[in-house]
């Protein structure tokens, strides 16, 4: 017995069978699009909502201003994207943190050449403090972290570095890349200074990779060099880790 092939009108039924899977399909996901759109729409009228209630709070108390933050970040929205508009006239951010930002700039090129355009995070935060006196707005770690993180967007050769419970703040042009991180933190740890040999034996690398990356640190002046230890071995300081104490003393 012969088999019958498939006819004409068949493969006609099948093609529109698929369009019309296929239209539906387009319908639902418009209408999912127009749900979600609608949703996002009314939480961004909440949360101006929320923001014109809480206004003092956010402007006043760092902590709270965090958490709003976040909570805008949630949704996609970023009160300090713009001088104007909505989140400037009734909050302020934008213009806080510009400021927060000229500050920050002023006292790490006042600094650079003691520190080679390495600071802590920390003794940004308390010098700012310092500069703003007892009558200037409360500021946080995370209020810093935000003005530097949007200073690095224009490109001006602000970054942060290192791991997030002990920031530094790069204000030099330049790349600095993990083995410089890596550095840095070892140095942290060791009370602002390290030796080649206390890196090799650590973070297990080759003395000739070790040296390569402190020339570098060395030759932008990030760290100083020490040939008059305890150890006998040279040693590197790093400025930009120098206690209250140490600053004071060189």
């Amino acid at each position: 017995m012969r088999r019958r092939g498939v006819g004409a009108s068949a493969v006609t039924k099948k093609k529109l069978e698929t369009a019309r899977y296929k239209e539906r399909g387009n319908e639902i996901a418009a209408q999912q699009l127009e749900q979600l759109s609608n949703q996002l729409e009314t939480f961004h009228t909440n949360l101006e909502d929320f923001a014109a209630k809480h206004k003092q709070e956010i402007k006043k108390n760092p902590q709270f201003r965090h958490q709003f933050q976040q909570m805008c970040a949630a949704i996609g929205v970023d009160p300090l994207a713009s001088g104007k508009g909505f989140w400037s006239e009734m909050l302020g951010v934008g213009d806080f943190y510009y400021e927060l930002g000229v500050q920050a700039v002023e006292i790490c090129i006042a600094t650079r050449p003691q520190n080679g355009g390495i600071m802590t995070l920390k003794e940004i935060h308390q010098k700012l403090i310092k500069t703003r006196g007892r009558y200037g707005q409360d500021i946080s770690t995370e209020d810093v972290q935000t003005a530097i993180k949007k200073l690095k967007v224009l490109g001006t050769g602000f970054a942060l570095i290192g791991s997030k419970s002990n920031q530094l703040v790069q204000s030099v042009p330049g790349e600095l890349n993990m083995d410089h991180t890596a550095i840095f933190d070892l140095a942290q740890q060791n009370g602002g200074h390290m030796s080649v040999s206390e890196v090799v034996k650590k973070l297990s690398w080759k003395s000739e990779r070790c040296e390569h990356v402190i020339d570098h640190l060395t030759h932008e002046g990030m760290a100083w060099v020490d040939d008059q230890t305890p150890t006998n071995e040279r040693w590197y300081w790093f400025p930009a880790l120098f206690t209250a104490e140490q600053q004071f003393a060189s």
